[in-house]
């Protein structure tokens, strides 16, 4: 039963990962609107900030890895995705 569980896992992994936030997703450009849309796709806890004409979303993901993401504040889609160093 263990080894069934463990190929489920991996076989779901690859689609995890595939769920968050990529460059041309729409997350809107109000925090209620962008903190739903970045938490369903996997972007934890988002705190928001403004930066370089853009706004930037701080967040973790499933592994607790860092995480910055560039929103566009006119069409409210990502505008990059960047590992928080």
């Amino acid at each position: 039963m263990t080894k069934y569980i463990a190929a489920a896992l991996l076989t779901l992994a690859p689609l995890a990962a595939a769920a968050f936030p990529a460059v041309g997703d729409m997350v809107g450009t109000n925090p209620e609107e962008a903190t739903k849309a970045l938490e369903a796709a996997g972007c934890m806890s988002p705190m928001f900030e403004a930066e370089d004409g853009k706004i930037e979303a701080k967040c973790r993901d499933a592994e607790n890895k860092k995480w910055e993401i560039y929103i566009d504040p006119t069409s409210g889609k990502v505008a990059k995705v960047k590992a928080d160093d």
